[in-house]
């Protein structure tokens, strides 16, 4: 008996659901089903799917359609069509793919002659490929299938169910190939795009469904540019793309670029190989969604995680509030008892609001000083988020925040009426922000106490003391810098006190929380002018930040991840030196990062490209934690290392370019446009 496969499921990783969509009136898996049921060889087709709650529509679809289905591992994919082959006790099977729209009897019934008359185990047309992307055929016999099946250990094997055959040299195997080598065609159903172009041309040749593969060439001929739409995707690229990356093709088409926040794109780490996508964590460790397991040695949730991912009291306490409700029409307690704290930690203060994210409490510290200072010009020095007021720094000239953090944040959908309202001046340069003063009127001067290097000549004190010779309001942005290296902000290493201060991201520990402390006569213009949000006043937030200042306050946390970050730097010298290689090292300890003097760019990407396979998250930066063991520690020393042994065979010789060692393309320094 010969049968035939077809592999489908309705949990496809970039196009979900596709098997189910339609062309004119019928599905593509009636499609696929109707046009290799016309091959005069094959004995019956099914449809082979998994156990899966989710594929019930498509047993259903299937079954309405007059065919049979098989259900077996959701994953294993070989299994399934082991166990497939068995029921239907198969002797030859042909495998195809649901993807494949397009595909062609003719073609299936030349295969399975060669086989026959080869007198082969394994016939395909794709070793290599010389037709195109959505026309595979394999033919294989049951004792192959039954080798493979027994001898797989790898996932990759088990997913993609023929690699063992195709690699075994004791079985004999032949593959079809034609004359013309329009392998590079994709024709393929993996993406939107693909369905365009597939859909394009089925209404070319309708209303006939079943039009041949010779008919396709010949339109191809007559008309290329309607399979040209897609050209540019890598042809079976999906099979070596994890489950992360194929979702983050898909996130690209639904969500302006990707995901919601610059820093976590995958392209800022590494294009097109970055996992981009975690299932579960714990410490240091994420798993991504192929359950493979990392460490951490990157930004550590952005800086959000100082005590380690899914910190067991934190995550207790939260779990507590969520049992008992997290939002009502009365407010939540613990907003009350976070603020007390929080003037606790700050006596200075006296007032405290909430927003969830740092460019929210950014913009409400801005317009808050603002409503107190009676005037709307800002002096800024460095990077304080996204909203509008913060980019029309680029109104009047280009990319004037390129130095503060991020190049490329272009300011279109700013008002332009916002020109001449904001001005950058660089940190140490006190001369700047007087003549800013002296002829801008400034009302507010807002800065980051550190980031990359720390005050020169008693910057921060000449800053302090020019503010409130000239009434200015002072504001002192620590969402990345706060309760890394004291109990609360940097600014106390400096005994220097603004008067409105910024919290965010380790402050709650990965839950959504951040805050604006500040003196009695500044915050109390809040009231003056309208600051409200539903979701400001949710209860996990400020539940989280409670207990996770709980246990920095026990543990003294800043402390402890700046000996880390320390340690870490220290550890960077020494095997650079080792390697003879050149970094300069900067931020704080428990912020640090490291650059090379030359194509900075294209060793960030081999760095992060080679820890990747070594089972790390690792760049050039490193944002410490209290889950960062010794253990991992020397793990991530002795990695790094390889890797710099890497580096330094290409460093100095410049007749070998490291460029070419990379397997994929550099990763971006700042803000791009993704298409």
């Amino acid at each position: 008996m010969i049968l035939a496969i077809i592999q489908a499921r309705l949990k496809s990783s970039r196009l979900p659901n596709k098997v189910l969509k339609n062309i004119n009136d019928k599905s593509i898996i009636q499609l696929v089903l109707e046009r290799v049921q016309r091959s005069k060889l094959v004995s019956k087709v099914i449809v082979a799917t998994s156990e899966d709650k989710s594929n019930d529509p498509l047993v259903n679809h299937i079954s309405d359609l007059g065919f049979e289905s098989f259900r077996g591992s959701e994953n294993n994919v070989l299994s399934r069509y082991y166990e497939a082959s068995k029921h239907y006790k198969a002797k030859t099977i042909v495998r195809i793919t649901a993807d494949c729209p397009l595909v062609d009897s003719e073609i299936i019934d030349k295969c399975i002659t060669l086989f026959n008359e080869g007198n082969a185990e394994y016939v395909s047309n794709i070793n290599p490929p010389t037709f195109p992307d959505g026309y595979d055929i394999e033919v294989f016999s049951f004792n192959a299938l039954e080798m493979a099946n027994n001898h797989a250990i790898l996932d990759f094997d088990k997913e993609h169910v023929t690699p063992l055959i195709r690699s075994n040299e004791n079985l004999k195997r032949i593959n079809y190939v034609q004359d013309d080598d329009l392998s590079f065609l994709r024709l393929t159903l993996d993406e939107q795009i693909d369905y365009q172009v597939i859909q394009d041309i089925y209404n070319y040749f309708s209303p006939n469904y079943y039009f041949s593969y010779d008919e396709i060439k010949k339109l191809f001929k007559k008309n290329p540019e309607l399979f040209s739409a897609n050209s540019e995707i890598v042809r079976n690229s999906g099979a070596f793309m994890s489950t992360g990356q194929k979702l983050w093709k898909r996130a690209k088409q639904v969500i302006p670029g990707g995901n919601m926040l610059l820093s976590k794109r995958a392209e800022m780490f590494l294009p097109d190989g970055w996992p981009a996508y975690f299932s579960k964590t714990k410490g240091c460790d994420v798993w991504d969604l192929d359950n493979k397991k990392y460490t951490d040695f990157a930004l550590m949730g952005v800086g959000t995680n100082i005590l380690g991912y899914s910190h067991n009291e934190v995550d207790d306490a939260v779990k507590r509030v969520i049992k008992q409700g997290n939002m009502s029409s009365l407010n939540c307690p613990e907003e009350v008892y976070l603020a007390e704290k929080l003037i606790e930690i700050n006596p200075w203060a006296g007032m405290v609001r909430y927003a969830r994210s740092g460019g929210e409490a950014n913009a409400i510290a801005v317009r808050i000083a603002r409503a107190a200072a009676g005037k709307d010009k800002i002096a800024i020095c460095g990077y304080h988020g996204w909203h509008d007021w913060y980019l029309a720094a680029n109104i009047s000239k280009d990319d004037q925040l390129s130095g503060h953090l991020l190049p490329g944040l272009e300011p279109k959908g700013v008002p332009k009426n916002l020109e001449g309202t904001v001005f950058p001046f660089e940190y140490n340069d006190i001369e700047k922000l007087e003549s800013l003063i002296m002829s801008e009127d400034i009302g507010v001067v807002k800065m980051e106490v550190i980031r990359n290097k720390g005050p020169e000549n008693d910057f921060l004190r000449k800053v302090r003391d020019l503010c409130t010779k000239k009434n200015i309001v002072l504001i002192f942005d620590e969402c990345t810098s706060g309760f890394r290296e004291t109990f609360g902000g940097i600014y106390n290493k400096y005994d220097v006190i603004p008067d409105i201060v910024i919290f965010g991201k380790a402050i709650g520990n990965g839950y959504a929380l951040t805050a604006i402390v500040g003196k009695t006569e500044i915050m109390s213009e809040a009231q003056s002018t309208f600051i409200s949000s539903t979701f400001w006043t949710e209860r996990i937030g400020p539940t989280a930040a409670l207990k996770t200042l709980e246990i920095m306050e026990k543990h003294k946390t800043w402390e402890e991840i700046t000996k880390i970050g320390i340690e870490i730097r220290d550890v960077w010298k020494k095997i650079a030196i080792e390697n003879n290689l050149e970094i300069v090292i900067g931020g704080i300890p428990a912020l640090s990062n490291f650059s090379f003097k030359k194509d900075n760019q294209i060793y960030k990407t081999f760095i992060t490209q080679e820890m990747l396979k070594k089972g790390f998250l690792a760049g050039t930066a490193v944002y410490t934690s209290m889950a960062h063991s010794k253990d991992k520690l020397n793990n991530y020393y002795d990695s790094l290392n390889d890797v710099f042994r890497l580096i330094s065979k290409y460093y100095h010789d410049d007749e070998i370019d490291l460029l070419s060692m990379l397997e994929y393309p550099v990763c971006h320094t700042g803000f791009k446009r993704l298409n």
